[in-house]
């Protein structure tokens, strides 16, 4: 049954864009795990809490993302080889310095805030009000959080 009211065909451009993001999202949550159990050094605590804050918040998104892709009766990605296909966040090295573990955790931002950006689109082409409602307010909060790390990042001399 069609309880959205927005044609199958529609609804199909926006969960394969909400799965791509899925996909994003969850190479980018093993990015911060891996960050989180591996830093070192004099910013120990600022960045392990910092990523420990980003990986809880990635975690709520990617289910989030997947119960919209139930919502609009599709089925959302959920093993990791389909997410490493799907993805346009790389696997991260997992030890690096801080500050350049910082730099490819904002690029993974940025990857994001694109992708969600096209969710938008497609969303709101389609007139799907309930997923443009669910990505702009991740949108607006991983900007937040972006700029946030930035201003981490510039703090240490190393702008992003």
């Amino acid at each position: 049954m069609n309880y959205i009211g927005i044609s199958n065909d529609n609804l199909e451009k926006v969960a394969k864009k909400l799965n791509e993001l899925l996909s994003s999202y969850s190479v980018y949550y093993q990015n911060l795990r891996s960050f989180h159990w591996h830093v070192k050094g004099r910013d120990f605590f600022d960045i392990h809490e910092l990523f420990e804050s980003l990986y809880n918040d990635a975690k709520l998104k990617i289910d989030e993302i997947a119960e919209r892709i139930l919502t609009i009766n599709h089925k959302p990605l959920g093993s990791m080889t389909d997410y490493l296909v799907d993805s346009s966040i790389k696997e991260a090295k997992d030890v690096l310095p801080a500050e350049e573990m910082a730099k490819v955790i904002l690029t993974n931002h940025k990857i994001l805030i694109s992708q969600m950006r096209e969710v938008l689109e497609i969303a709101g082409e389609v007139k799907d009000e309930g997923t443009v409602d669910v990505v702009s307010g991740f949108l607006s909060h991983l900007e937040k959080e972006s700029w946030i790390l930035n201003a981490w990042t510039e703090r240490k001399g190393s702008k992003a």
